[in-house]
């Protein structure tokens, strides 16, 4: 179940349609994914319930209700319900599913500093109500599954470790010609780190280009501080790239790719690039920077001046080709969802049939 799945969104989603990939192809889970939609919409493995768009720049969407949600829970009777979010009736669908005997897994996929960081006002203000919504929410679930130390924001450790892959499109490419721009890729919000890094940019005496390429409420706001910081020329706009094949080209098309966010909980993003050999930048707080030590660049929260200095370091570098197909070929989805399979499995008693798994 994922509330936050939209038509632009990205690491949830990745995530959700590698996986269902997966179980069909294997055959070792039956796979569900329930998520919010237009209309009520039931198909092999895909359940799509009432709702409301919530946000158009990324299609994120509010669900009417958890009535529909109960009564496909009812239908599926799965083993295992996995929240991969603490925002759709999570007490009220976890009695559900205890109801109907099933094990439920609350998925810490963000934190309340990125989730207070992309709210308006102050980060202080909204962060011990998210804590405190965090606990409430997940406090019935049988487990926890994390990349990060949950303890503060769940009030529990993580039993099972979140694991992230790496789609087989994103390898080296050589017939792609390298440029000497600086890509970011991702959210245009606040928590994202993209006005940091539009300030780098500024303090570079080297005016390279930035391409930015992604939706988000920031749209305007980048465009009238690239203007003020008089960067307006070099700084570059593109939608949300839905095709992966594309975005591999776009990583390995740059001379660096910048995730500049200090509160990422993993950091999909600038795993993806790695794998095509281009150089990446990332906070010292990406988990998915200590994964690719040969392949990033990183620099601590808050440091322009370091962030900076990171990214001309990298443009300095040369592609790590070798370096990435061996990212690639170790950090597989495959490898990944067998490997959390087996962790569910420990979870819920023997059975004799594939695993059913809502969410």
């Amino acid at each position: 179940m994922a509330l936050f799945y939209g038509e632009r969104s990205g690491g949830i989603r990745t995530y959700l349609a590698a996986k269902a990939a997966w179980a069909q192809k294997s055959g070792l889970i039956e796979h569900h994914v329930i998520v919010p939609g237009r209309w009520e919409l039931h198909e092999a493995g895909r359940h799509e319930l009432p709702s409301l768009r919530l946000m158009a720049t990324n299609g994120y969407r509010l669900p009417l209700g958890a009535g529909a949600l109960k009564d496909t829970l009812r239908e599926l009777r799965p083993d295992v319900v996995v929240l991969h979010d603490p925002f759709w009736r999570p007490l009220g669908v976890t009695r559900t599913a205890h109801d109907l005997g099933a094990t439920v897994l609350a998925v810490h996929h963000g934190s309340t500093a990125l989730d207070a960081a992309a709210l308006p006002g102050p980060d202080g203000l909204w962060r011990p109500l998210l804590r405190a919504w965090m606990h409430h929410a997940y406090r019935d679930a049988d487990a926890i599954m994390s990349a990060v130390d949950a303890r503060v924001d769940c009030g529990r450790s993580a039993t099972i470790p979140l694991r992230f892959g790496i789609d087989p499109v994103f390898v080296p490419q050589p017939a792609v010609r390298r440029h000497d721009h600086v890509l970011y890729v991702g959210r245009l919000g606040r928590e994202k780190g993209v006005i940091e890094l539009l300030h780098a940019a500024a303090r570079s005496a080297e005016p390279w280009q930035l391409k930015i390429v992604g939706r988000g409420p920031l749209e305007h706001r980048i465009r009238r501080l690239a203007k003020r910081l008089g960067i307006d020329e070099r700084v570059r706009m593109y939608p949300f790239i839905a095709d992966r094949a594309r975005l591999a080209r776009w990583y390995a098309g740059a001379c660096v790719v910048v995730m500049a966010g200090a509160h990422e909980t993993f950091g999909l993003t600038a795993f993806e690039a790695a794998a095509t050999g281009t150089p990446v930048v990332t906070c010292t707080t990406a988990p998915s920077a200590a994964l690719m030590p040969a392949l990033v660049r990183t620099y601590e929260p808050g440091d322009i001046d370091g962030l900076l200095a990171a990214i001309e370091t990298a443009r300095a570098g040369r592609p790590a080709e070798a370096a990435g197909t061996s990212l690639g070929k170790r950090c597989s989805w495959g490898a990944a969802f067998a490997a959390e399979t087996v962790a569910l499995e420990r979870l819920t008693r023997s059975r004799e049939r594939p695993l059913a798994v809502a969410g």
